[in-house]
């Protein structure tokens, strides 16, 4: 489906296929015009500059045009495509138009969202493993990825090859390598499954980074490549956030086992006194940065990412002034994102719109209006919809189709309920985190169940492609979950549509589908740490 908005009359038109859509082709050719190999259900619907005035515009199968984007940061010229009909045979193919009413933009996206859903009507599926047969499978992660030859102990989780598995030299606190919040995960799991060697490996960690993890002036050391000898000397906010937000869940699980860390707590203040030096006039926080607080990158994209924490360690910590900054952080969100409907740049390097952002800004405000009351709670709740509905518009709702000798259709995978990454990284993935508690959570504030009923859809579905002994799906290791997941005709470097790229990163990716198996872990930090 793609819709359309006219900003100065409120009015808007989407267009939506209406026919199942069930198999695929392959294809010889990646541009020009190409006769398929077979009977393909895929066809088009997409924007064009008509005369200097933007047109909906649809066909089959099908068009990409001016150009089509077939690998990453590859543009190739335009691809038409037909398929064969023999003398006599006929193809009945169906679209609907509809035209609406919007008061903004962010109304048009959720108005969309919400016919898309409707129209779709996505079922859950039926889940493969229960959340602790899931947790069970992924701590084979934790276990076969330690690594303890350097001072950083970690988990390797980061540019390693789909086809072995091997544990690479580079150690990274947040994006996509995630080694505190899996060391915090590890350790909570090991000890509730009385599984010594997890927790040890995990406290082995956290010691680690309380000796060696910290910059002079007191950042995490965010990303190290002990294979090449070096580190990166520009931090991000992004890391930085994530890395915060895993020691407070630890502080906070070992203060209710009654264990004190007053180093780690010092720690995370003084990092908190640099957040609140970088912190702009505005409310935003740079992207990048370098260890003496000099900006370079000042993009506000990633300011989400540091609200998060910020409100935990008002409640941890029990500090007005954090709660303050996020406050202050939360109205460059309304202001410069949420209102304008431009959610862009949350990531370390790409300029583009992206899932990510919103779900970031959309889980922000989340935390915001878990520590408010009254109007001003209901107004984080009005926001965080907002958000939330823009981020949506990244989740399929129907399945894509494969053809035979794809493996992803050939193992059965249902796109339902995955999201598109960005703007650049035309994938899916399983990148959910606490999104899908998110939705739960507005749809007993707002009593729109269809956030629900989408969140189940998420729940039930991310977790297809497990890999698992005689299931492995291309993955060497069990546990080891996918992250490149290419489901259209481009790759983000090999193998194409229906596989894997050859390289993933199954840090972040075991880390986000942990959260999404741990639905009440926002609440419990809060109770926890405001006793």
């Amino acid at each position: 489906m793609t819709g359309i908005f006219n900003a100065p009359s409120n009015t808007y038109y989407t267009v939506i296929r209406l026919d199942k859509i069930n198999r695929d082709a392959l294809t010889t050719h990646q541009s020009g015009e190409v006769i398929l190999s077979g009977k393909t259900d895929l066809g088009f619907t997409g924007f064009k500059n008509e005369g200097g005035a933007p047109a909906l515009v649809f066909g089959f199968p099908y068009h990409e045009a001016p150009k089509t984007y077939l690998r990453k940061l590859t543009l190739a010229p335009e691809v038409v495509t037909f398929e064969k009909l023999e003398k006599g045979e006929t193809r009945q193919l169906s679209w609907e138009i509809s035209e609406g009413q919007a008061s903004s933009y962010g109304d048009f996206v959720s108005k969309v969202w919400t016919y898309s859903f409707d129209r779709q009507k996505p079922a859950a599926l039926t889940p493969d493993y229960t959340p602790a047969q899931a947790k069970d499978i992924l701590a084979n992660f934790f276990k076969e990825s330690y690594v303890d030859n350097q001072p950083l102990k970690y988990y390797s989780g980061v540019h390693m090859r789909t086809a072995d598995c091997k544990s690479t030299g580079s150690a990274e606190v947040g994006f996509v390598g995630r080694v505190l919040l899996n060391a915090y995960n590890a350790l909570e799991y090991g000890e509730a499954q009385e599984q010594a060697e997890l927790v040890a490996h995990a406290k082995a960690i956290f010691d680690s980074y309380l000796q060696h993890g910290f910059t002079k002036n007191g950042f995490f050391r965010e990303f190290v490549d002990f294979t090449h000898g070096n580190e990166t000397q520009e931090y991000s906010i992004r890391r930085q956030s994530e890395g915060i937000f895993a020691v407070l869940n630890y502080l906070c699980y070992e203060k209710k086992k009654g264990r004190k860390h007053p180093e780690w707590e010092q720690r995370i203040k003084r990092l908190l006194t640099n957040f609140a030096a970088l912190q702009q006039a505005d409310g935003s926080f740079p992207r990048k940065f370098d260890d003496q607080l000099q900006v370079k990158d000042g993009s506000g994209g990633s300011t989400p990412s540091a609200t998060v924490p910020l409100v935990m360690a008002s409640v941890y910590f029990k500090q007005k002034e954090y709660l303050r900054q996020a406050q202050l952080s939360a109205a460059y969100l309304e202001r410069e994102i949420i209102s304008r409907s431009d959610y862009f740049s949350s990531t370390l390097d790409a300029n583009c719109e992206d899932k990510e952002a919103s779900l970031y800004a959309s889980t922000a405000i989340y935390y915001l209006a878990q520590v408010s009351k009254g109007k001003e709670r209901q107004h984080y709740v009005e926001q965080c919809k907002k958000a939330a509905y823009f981020c949506l518009t990244w989740y399929y709702t129907w399945d894509v189709p494969f053809a035979t000798g794809q493996m992803l259709g050939d193992v059965g995978f249902k796109s339902r309920g995955w999201g598109n990454v960005s703007v650049e990284n035309n994938h899916v993935d399983v990148f959910i985190f606490e999104f899908a508690a998110v939705l739960d959570w507005l749809a007993g504030e707002t009593k729109e169940q269809r956030l629900a009923a989408f969140s189940n859809v998420i729940k039930s579905s991310m977790l297809q492609l497990m890999p698992v002994k005689g299931r492995l799906f291309d993955i060497a290791k069990v546990g080891y979950y996918p992250e490149v997941v290419q489901h259209t005709n481009w790759d983000y470097g090999k193998n194409g549509k229906g596989f894997y790229n050859d390289i993933f990163a199954p840090g972040w990716t075991v880390a986000s589908l942990w959260e999404l198996l741990s639905p009440s872990r926002t609440a419990d930090f809060l109770e926890t740490a405001g006793k």
